[in-house]
């Protein structure tokens, strides 16, 4: 089984990688936003949207966003008129900027974001039509738990979509991709950013992730079918897609 190497967000600091990257995020919660959208060039939208359309093929009453953070894709998910969309994640800070989101979109009742490990999910067997993850299977503890989980609150016949950093692999844009990400990036997000950490470990994680066909090998070992993989902007993203 391909497993991720453990990078976590502080080095030399105690704690698990989960309880390191529940602290990270709640540390950059209230510029988190407008760091993405500033360092993706607004491209992240776009990939949103992709997933949106991917996700409407298959009907889904019941939605599960995990690693919601701000809650951006459980917002966006809404467009698709399920019974109920439910968010997790293990920062309370990107969850209190989410729920003032969703808040202000009158979205509240509808969308909800709760407190969740993705490795020890509060939720029944069997219990969502269509799981999400948009930006956060990298930062898993435990990359095989985590899918399994997700796995299991999934209906049978369900589908996940997970969207995910990934490598270009095409000259020259790989090369300028991994110089902008490795040098430009950090620096960027150092400036912006009151962790400086924080875009200094989202190089490190997205090189130590099994990407591309290591990551649908994991999915397939954890209890999907039917994987494949959809790439976006010449390989700086994908979109993997299982079914239970």
């Amino acid at each position: 089984m391909s497993k991720s190497k453990e990078v976590r967000p502080y080095a030399d600091g105690d704690g698990s990688k989960k309880e390191q990257v529940a602290q990270m995020f709640d540390n950059i919660a209230h510029s988190y936003d407008r760091l993405n959208h500033i360092l993706s060039l607004g491209i992240d939208k776009g990939w949103r949207k992709r997933l949106l359309k991917m996700a409407r093929k298959q009907s889904s009453d019941y939605i599960l966003d995990v690693a919601t953070g701000t809650g951006d894709l459980a917002i966006a998910l809404a467009k698709l008129q399920p019974k109920k969309i439910t968010g997790v994640d293990i920062s309370n800070g990107m969850l209190d900027i989410g729920r003032q989101k969703v808040k202000r979109k009158t979205l509240d009742g509808f969308v909800e974001l709760t407190y969740g490990d993705s490795e020890n999910l509060p939720f029944d067997d069997n219990s969502f039509d269509l799981v999400t993850v948009a930006f956060g299977v990298r930062n898993f503890e435990n990359l095989e738990k985590g899918m399994k989980e997700m796995n299991r609150v999934l209906k049978p016949g369900g589908q996940i979509l997970v969207l995910e950093f990934s490598q270009p692999e095409i000259f020259p844009f790989a090369q300028i991709y991994k110089f902008y990400f490795k040098y430009i990036l950090p620096g960027i997000g150092r400036l912006l950013s009151k962790d400086s950490s924080a875009y200094t470990y989202l190089p490190a994680s997205v090189e130590a992730f099994p990407y591309g066909k290591a990551f649908t090998d994991v999915m397939e070992s954890c209890g999907y079918s039917e994987t494949s993989i959809h790439k976006l902007t010449l390989g700086v993203a994908s979109i993997y897609r299982g079914v239970k």
